[in-house]
């Protein structure tokens, strides 16, 4: 099944990225800063599903 959280995080990132490369933005503008915190999201996410028992 597919993990709608996951797909919707990483098109929100692929949308700000491409804001960003057309914009040419600077590192500390807030698009930037949510971009990194989608990363920091999307790779807490996809660690938490690793967990085994």
């Amino acid at each position: 099944m597919a993990d709608l959280y996951l797909k919707a995080l990483e098109s929100e990132r692929r949308q700000l990225w491409a804001t960003c490369r057309l914009k040419g933005l600077a590192k500390d503008t807030p698009e930037r800063q949510r971009i990194a915190a989608i990363d920091a999201a999307i790779a807490a996410h996809k660690a938490k599903g690793r967990v085994v028992l």
